[in-house]
């Protein structure tokens, strides 16, 4: 008997078990899930982010007290008058700067304004502080003719510094400038001029110098954007002294956007305009900065003395197809000197962060500074300061 209960036993336990199971499946997990109910629970992937950051400085006009401050006995060195701003531009992973004037060289004599021609040092000087690309086009590139772009161009490549906006012939204006980040990010560059002081571009050689032409632009923008996860565009607009945009820069900043540039650096009023959050067409936002204003010049006026760096950081996220442009800073600067008897721009210039500056290096600094900061947040209420 004890023998056919334990048989009997066993029967009825795999008639449970197969009972239970033509009701029920049994997951990997251990699980059960009845047929009639069958559910998928997709696990969240983790998001990757990756970013890189850029800094840009405005205008570099060397005027002739500037290049005659930086003379030396072997040359010129002007390294010194951006020593206490090299922090900031070093810091960032890619720094792009605005040499308004042609390092055409001392073979063809310096020359201040009206017809700029700046000696080579100046090209160590940025490469010194970390500056990774210049903007070539604006309304001096031909003040001293095609012979002083060639030179330039000729020592920006001797010191492997990237150039844009001027060029030696058509295929070199047809080459996109990316720069290749360590950290996966690629940017392009791009640098157009309103026109050179009415100065014609010599005939058959346009590649001397990008004039803005909104077909060539929206051209340029989107092949860059095949090219690069980010655009950035200098812009040499505006009119000189005027501290807000005007309605043509806003316009042409917002055609830029539309078509896909996602930081716009505004040049030549030669004072800071504010900076401003675009919305695009299909979504894309893009920044602008209408005007960085002078980094360093020989000009007296107190608005042109006073420039700035802007930084800002560009971000990929892996599930994104298109970069976001966060975290905007702003450095206020200004141009400090020895004046002359006159009063006139003469000797020790140095740039310096305006946070950093004594009181006496321009009248009323403590409350300049403060105006300075709430005309570059007008627009972008979120900007902050170093």
């Amino acid at each position: 008997m004890p023998n056919i209960k334990i048989a009997l036993l066993l029967t009825v336990a795999l008639l449970v078990i197969t009972g239970c199971t033509s009701q029920q499946e049994t997951d990997r997990t251990g699980r059960t899930h009845g047929n009639s109910e069958r559910h998928t629970i997709k696990k969240a992937e983790p998001s990757y982010k990756k970013s890189i950051t850029i800094s840009a400085i405005g205008d570099l006009l060397i005027h002739k007290p500037v290049y005659e401050e930086a003379k030396t006995e072997s040359g010129y060195s002007f390294t010194s008058m951006f020593e206490n701003v090299k922090e900031y531009t070093e810091e960032t992973t890619i720094a792009v700067a605005n040499q308004e004037t042609m390092i055409g060289g001392e073979e063809i004599k310096l020359s201040g304004y009206p017809f700029f021609n700046s000696p080579y040092e100046m090209g160590d000087a940025l490469k010194d502080i970390g500056i990774d690309i210049v903007s070539l086009a604006n309304n001096h590139t031909l003040d001293r003719g095609e012979t002083a772009i060639r030179n330039a161009i000729s020592y920006w490549k001797e010191i492997s510094m990237i150039y844009m906006g001027a060029y030696e012939n058509k295929k070199d204006q047809e080459t996109i400038r990316v720069i290749e980040t360590e950290a996966g990010i690629s940017v392009a560059f791009l640098s157009y001029t309103y026109g050179t002081n009415g100065i014609p571009v010599p005939e058959g050689k346009d590649y001397l110098v990008n004039i803005i032409d909104l077909d060539m632009i929206r051209k340029n923008i989107k092949k860059a954007k095949g090219k690069a996860d980010a655009v950035v565009v200098s812009i040499h607009f505006g009119k000189e002294y005027e501290r807000m945009p005007n309605q043509s820069q806003k316009m042409l900043a917002q055609m830029m956007v539309n078509v896909g540039a996602d930081v716009i650096l505004g040049h030549h009023p030669h004072v800071l305009q504010p900076i401003e959050k675009l919305k695009g067409e299909n979504g894309h936002e893009g920044l602008v900065i209408y005007s960085l204003g002078n980094f360093i010049s020989a000009q007296e006026d107190t608005y042109r003395r006073i420039g700035g760096i802007f930084q800002f950081e560009v971000v990929l996220e892996d599930d994104k197809d298109e970069v976001n442009i966060e975290k905007p800073v702003f450095i206020p600067t200004v141009v400090d000197y020895d004046p002359l008897d006159n009063n006139e721009a003469g000797t020790n210039f140095k740039v310096i962060p305006m946070s950093k500056a004594e009181n006496d290096v321009i009248p009323e600094l403590e409350t300049l500074h403060k105006e300075i900061k709430q005309h570059m947040a007008k627009w972008l209420p979120e900007l902050e300061f170093k």
